[in-house]
């Protein structure tokens, strides 16, 4: 027979009610009696009617996640810091990697609180649905709310701060597909950032690694140092496209920074872990997740208390890739 609260009460000679609060970490019970609850629970193999619950509170505690594709890493590590961000509120998460259309359908069916949603080109977002929903990237045309990262004003940091150590010289590596409005407001905020600064901007220092993987960056990056035009400082669209241009470099026997500066767009813990640890650009990891998670619940409980967008700061994580420039030497 399947345990139920009602046995865990009669067994520890306490409430229903005490038992109920204690599995779901209420403060109002005393932190003693909570772990005994819980320790007890968890030796008898008690299993929580989740069903029940739903009918009781109206609530399921569970989040969807959407997100198409999880092949590179500075997704995955948001993935992974929404998780715990939800965590924190008592809430589990189910993650589908099918369209937002299929995933929406299956999140009813689970009756899940709310939904957080992402999409490859962050493009063709519901325009209205039953469930509260949050995204993340670009405002701008979303008819729902909008944790905007502001990757125009990331790469008007990058340059800014490449400029104020004397580089003039700056070239972006990244994929310009125009498709991927994430990108198209890298590409657009780099130029835009370059002519504030009175910097030169041309096809030389706009590179295209028409896509977004390591070798990508890495490919790019050979043919950048083949041609007749070096620069003296790279900003990197992406975790990935940055691994690959610091590979390239390497190979080509440049020392970063004192040949080359480099700094790579997603602040994200992992970039110092790389052969050279890179400054880093963006909103971090951590503030993107705790943003949609709060944004989320929030709009659970009263959705006309979330506006469609919230716009966060992004900022330099400085590392060890970027030095005063120098004239770079033909190699």
């Amino acid at each position: 027979m399947k345990l139920t609260i009602k046995d865990i009460a009669k067994q520890l000679g306490v409430s229903h009610s005490t038992v109920s609060k204690a599995l779901n970490n209420s403060p109002l019970v005393k932190q003693e009696t909570k772990n005994k609850v819980i320790k007890f629970a968890k030796e008898m193999g008690y299993e929580p009617n989740y069903a029940a619950q739903r009918l009781v509170s109206k609530q399921s505690n569970v989040i969807g996640l959407i997100w198409p594709t999880l092949e590179r890493v500075a997704p995955s590590t948001l993935v992974t810091k929404i998780n715990e961000e939800i965590s924190k509120h008592n809430y589990k998460m189910i993650l589908s990697i099918d369209s937002i259309e299929k995933s929406i359908e299956m999140y009813k069916r689970f009756q899940v609180d709310g939904v957080i949603a992402f999409n490859k080109h962050n493009i063709d977002m519901p325009q209205s649905t039953s469930m509260p929903l949050v995204t993340y990237g670009v405002s701008r045309d979303k008819s729902i709310p909008v944790i905007d990262v502001n990757y125009k004003e990331a790469m008007n940091v990058a340059v800014e701060y490449l400029y104020q150590l004397g580089h003039e010289n700056i070239a972006f590596i990244g994929d310009f597909s125009f498709t991927d409005e994430r990108q198209v407001e890298k590409y657009d905020g780099f130029q835009q950032a370059m002519v504030k600064f009175g910097l030169k901007v041309s096809n030389h220092n706009l590179i295209d690694t028409r896509g977004l993987d390591w070798y990508d960056g890495y490919i790019t990056t050979m043919h950048l140092l083949n041609s007749p035009l070096k620069p003296t400082a790279i900003i990197g669209s992406s975790y990935d496209i940055s691994a690959g241009i610091v590979r390239g470099l390497r190979q080509a026997n440049y020392i970063i920074p004192k040949d080359m500066s480099v700094i790579s767009y997603d602040n994200i813990p992992q970039l110092e872990n790389l052969e050279v640890p890179l400054t880093s650009v963006g909103v971090p990891v951590e503030e993107i997740a705790q943003q949609m998670v709060n944004t989320l619940l929030n709009y659970i409980k009263d959705p006309n208390s979330v506006p469609l967008s919230q716009t966060l700061t992004p900022r330099i994580s400085e590392r060890a890739s970027c030095a005063i420039a120098r004239t770079i030497m033909n190699k």
